[in-house]
């Protein structure tokens, strides 16, 4: 079941929210609704994490492992062709979503039952209805528009 679009996060959103979360070497990071596996290079490559990419769509995983190769990332990454309800989170220190709000609300219950405490969730211009963030960022990605265009929210599960 699709329940968001694939809209892929700009780079630079992508190393701000990374930052946001904290994200260490090390640490199990999850992406869901990975699109391309973009975020999970970069959390991969940039950041020294183990990280998981949940998709959907055969296509986008298949441009991602295509990538992941070509990176020689594959000891670091693992992307998951299916559904993320059916995806086990114990695992994970940070979480990423990029989803839409109603999204968020269906994944909600998953997130509060599986998460450990101190997990961090970063979300992409979506809130999570219920929770209260830890931060948020309005983060301008091109200085030219003079407003910010993105809306980065961090959580920590209590």
């Amino acid at each position: 079941m699709y329940i968001a679009p694939y809209v892929p996060s700009p780079p630079q959103v992508i190393q701000r929210m990374l930052n946001l979360a904290e994200l260490k070497a090390g640490e199990v990071f999850f992406d869901l609704g990975s699109g391309d596996g973009r975020t999970v290079i970069m959390a991969a490559k940039s950041f020294g994490a183990r990280a998981v990419g949940v998709e959907l769509r055969e296509d986008l995983v298949k441009r991602a492992l295509s990538t992941i190769y070509e990176q020689s990332l594959q000891d670091r990454t693992t992307i998951v062709n299916g559904d993320m309800f059916n995806v086990d989170l114990t695992s994970a220190d940070v979480i990423f979503l990029y989803l839409t709000t109603s999204a968020n609300e269906k994944v909600k219950p998953k997130l509060e039952s599986e998460l450990k405490r101190g997990v961090r969730i970063v979300s992409h211009d979506y809130e999570i209805v219920g929770w209260k963030p830890f931060k948020v960022e309005n983060y301008c990605e091109n200085e030219t528009l003079g407003y910010p265009s993105h809306t980065l929210y961090l959580y920590r599960k209590p």
